[in-house]
């Protein structure tokens, strides 16, 4: 399975928390255009996108048919959604300190990290045993290809690692392999960019 960050977005920029309503950049949607070219993975199977707006925009642009699935959504943050961090911090320090201390703790109203990952672990292991047409084996037409967020490649990666979502660094437009292997998932690679 191929994991798409989605293309950049306003709030990305504004370092802002998602709402999954912000459109994505032109330009970035222009480089997912070449990205697919590269990868000719308009012919590569599925894509699974998350229900934000830039995730769908991406993969159009990539040249798929989407399939949305609630699963791939970013965490709900509630209150603080497209709120920028930093007056999330001030407004709010004890919540915003004990929710980044915390991954079961949701101060905001919303969803916690650990139960984001969950839900995230659950599609994944439920591909898995679908009986391998989209587990994520390499080449073919059962390619998957799941364009969303950060937060949930983070969870894909923990739950392959047996671990917490692990705090990655992912680029928009990155390109993160998971594929199913005997028991449980095995990583490819994380963070790939692709070649202008």
């Amino acid at each position: 399975m191929l994991f798409v960050r989605h293309a950049s977005t306003p709030a990305m920029r504004g370092a802002r928390f998602p709402s999954g309503e912000e459109p994505a950049d032109p330009s970035s949607l222009e480089a997912a255009a070449r990205l697919a070219a590269s990868l000719g993975s308009a012919d590569a199977g599925v894509a699974f996108v998350s229900p934000a707006r830039a995730a769908w925009e991406t993969a159009v642009a990539m040249g798929f048919a989407p399939v949305v699935v609630a699963a791939l959504a970013e965490q709900d943050h509630g209150r603080w959604r497209g709120m920028p961090y930093e007056e999330v911090a001030v407004a709010e320090p004890e919540s915003f300190a004990r929710w980044l201390a915390d991954p079961g703790a949701a101060p905001h109203g919303g969803e916690s990290r650990t139960g984001a990952a969950a839900r995230v672990a659950r599609w994944l292991d439920g591909l898995r045993e679908s009986g391998g047409e989209y587990a994520g084996r390499s080449g073919g037409k059962g390619r998957v290809v799941a364009v969303c967020d950060v937060g949930v490649i983070r969870a894909a990666l923990g739950h392959a690692l047996g671990a917490d979502p692990t705090p990655f660094d992912l680029a928009p437009l990155s390109l993160t392999q998971v594929s199913a292997a005997r028991e449980g998932w095995r990583i490819g690679y994380v963070n790939r960019k692709a070649a202008s």
